[in-house]
């Protein structure tokens, strides 16, 4: 074969091999394809070592540098390769294929990181500054296994008991990233096969920096998506809320491990009137940029829906909101208030997918929301629509992952959605409705090899209602008598719920918090009991300014009110509300830890 001929095969070949290292992806496929690619047209095995911890990015490695033998796959043990004119072990390799002398072995079938079987090579190869191996690796160019220091080097490699290959049949090329050496890669040749050759050294130079640049690519990626997607799923709530009148269940899946770092987010927010804000929204992209901003608009969303503002005007606020991040800052989000009390469920919407809600016999309805545009856009108005919200009923919201795919248009996914939630219901059968935890699973399982092309986020709510005979409801003019009248009321309500045991504690908490709402208002106060779990207590005035405990003093004839309720009530708050304030307690009602 002439020179001209070899050099053109020689070019073909690397041109090929840093084509197969350039399509892995993560560290081990970009190892593996170093691997596939060189043996066994390059060599018949290869060992790759890499700094063990990896350095990401700027990091600066503490201690001493350690090499360990990287492996992707695990093979069968074979025997040693002889060395058969002098019966010595020569290059010793892993490969699959039956055992026997080195030109019978198959190393076409070699996804080979690191030795198998007997091999003795070190798993372990700790750099001593100084040292052979040391001054190996900073020259940075590969070298012969003969070469002078190469020959002190290889044994910490291939172990201390094992012979240098004689002749040039190993290469060792050190792995040189962006601002350091990460490793190292072996090449090694049998004796029944010609010996490394000087353009050789040329060729392994250009497959070390071709992976040793992808292994740091990879390793800084990955490092990146592991700190975005730990940054999303600490942006997501690490429980659900337990509201009364409404059971609560969600879902999150990532998209492929390459992307999935997405803005999907969702929320379940108590409100005033134990009503319950229930959100998903999705930010358009994936990076950690989408996860900042997914972050910043849920934070947001929390603050607008302490205020109870209504549902449309949430959305054009985080509009506002978006438009503050950046002109291409753009998301869809649906936001829905829950009302026990009422059975009803008010709901509007930015561009996101509609909620299904399935009935309690079995029926599933993509209910008509006007879908708005996207919060980001700017200069639209968002509309509202109040629906029936029955008791057995399940509210499911969710994002466009779990509905649009390469292989599915949106509303194709949401009529299978549909089609799935009531053959699931009439499964379980149309008197009960499904349990919540089961029919979220049971949801994402229709998913198919190819729907994950984006993250999903999935919130379920079980609208179980309050009953109007649990509920009293009172008006109270802000005047001197309003406590008395109070009292006379929520005595009345305990006892047509047989709950005289209360009257006394709920009484005094009563008249403290509506004397300080008439100090204050200039509207009817309203007072409301609601009887569930709890006796929940609930005093609403216009104006503002939010109750705050202190400690009075023994000449103080007031400031005592908010200590009692501290002191007597199981939990007590105040929430401010666009038109003033509401501020609850609740009491345990009897014997309520013995049914525990």
């Amino acid at each position: 074969m002439t020179a001209a001929r070899r050099e053109g095969d020689r070019l073909r070949f690397v041109g090929a091999a840093t084509r197969r290292i350039a399509r892995g992806i993560d560290l081990d496929e970009i190892v593996l394809g170093l691997c596939r690619a060189t043996v066994p047209t390059f060599s018949d095995a290869i060992l790759v070592y890499l700094r063990d911890p990896l350095p990401v990015g700027d990091e600066r490695p503490v201690g001493p540098v350690v090499l360990r033998l990287r492996r992707t796959d695990r093979l069968r043990p074979i025997d040693d390769l002889t060395d058969s004119g002098a019966g010595e072990p020569a290059a010793t390799a892993g490969a699959a294929g039956a055992p026997g002398a080195a030109g019978e072995l198959d190393f076409s079938q070699l996804p080979l990181v690191g030795p198998q079987g007997d091999l003795p090579a070190a798993e372990l190869c700790e750099i001593r500054p100084g040292g052979a191996l040391a001054e190996v690796l900073r020259g940075v160019r590969p070298v012969f296994g003969s070469a002078a220091g190469a020959k002190d080097a290889l044994p910490e490699l291939l172990g201390s008991e094992h012979p240098v290959p004689r002749g040039q049949r190993a290469i060792l090329a050190p792995l040189r990233g962006r601002r350091r050496v990460i490793g190292a890669a072996v090449f090694l040749r049998t004796p029944d096969r010609d010996a490394f050759e000087q353009n050789d050294l040329l060729v392994a130079a250009q497959l070390a920096t071709h992976t040793a640049l992808g292994i740091d690519k990879a390793v800084l990626y990955g490092r990146e998506a592991y700190i975005a997607d730990e940054l999303q799923r600490t942006m997501l709530p690490d429980s659900l809320p337990q509201p009364t009148g409404v059971r609560l269940a969600s879902r999150y899946l990532p998209a492929a491990e390459t992307a999935r770092v997405g803005g999907d987010w969702y929320d379940a927010i108590p409100l005033p009137g134990s009503r319950v804000a229930l959100v998903v929204g999705d930010v358009m992209g994936h990076s950690m940029t989408s996860a900042a901003i997914m972050g910043q608009l849920r934070t947001t969303a929390q603050t607008l829906a302490q205020l109870d503002l209504p549902p449309a005007e949430v959305l054009h606020h985080l509009d506002e909101q978006a438009q503050r991040l950046g002109s291409d800052r753009m998301a869809t989000c649906l936001y829905a208030v829950y009302d026990p009390v009422s059975h009803r469920i008010t709901i509007a919407n930015a561009g996101h997918p509609p909620p299904v809600l399935l009935h309690l016999g079995g029926r599933a309805e993509v209910l008509r929301v006007p879908p708005g545009a996207p919060i980001g856009v700017g200069g639209v108005d968002f509309e509202a629509v109040e629906l029936d919200a029955p008791a057995g009923a399940t509210l499911l919201l969710y994002t466009d992952g779990l509905v649009e795919s390469r292989l599915r248009d949106v509303w194709t996914g949401i009529e299978q959605l549909r089609e799935r939630l009531a053959t699931t219901a009439q499964l379980t059968g149309l008197d009960h409705p499904p349990p919540l935890e089961a029919l979220c699973d049971d949801v994402l399982d229709m998913l198919g090899p190819g729907d994950r092309d984006d993250d999903i986020a999935l919130l379920a709510a079980r609208f179980d209602g309050i009953a109007p005979s649990d509920v009293a409801y009172w008006f109270l003019d802000p005047e001197e008598t309003a406590p008395g009248r109070a009292r006379r009321f929520a005595r009345r309500a305990l006892t047509r719920w047989g709950l005289e045991e209360l009257s006394d504690s709920l009484e005094l908490l009563v008249s403290e918090v509506v004397t300080n709402a008439v100090r204050y208002a200039e509207r009817p106060v309203t007072l409301r009991l609601l009887r569930t779990d709890v006796l929940r207590c609930e005093v609403g005035d216009d104006s503002p300014q939010l109750p705050r405990q202190r400690r009075a003093r023994d000449t103080d004839e007031g400031g005592r009110g908010l200590f009692l309720v501290n002191r007597l009530a199981r939990r007590w708050g105040a929430t401010r509300l666009s038109s003033g304030k509401v501020v609850w307690f609740e009491l345990p009602l009897p014997g309520a830890h013995e049914r525990r």
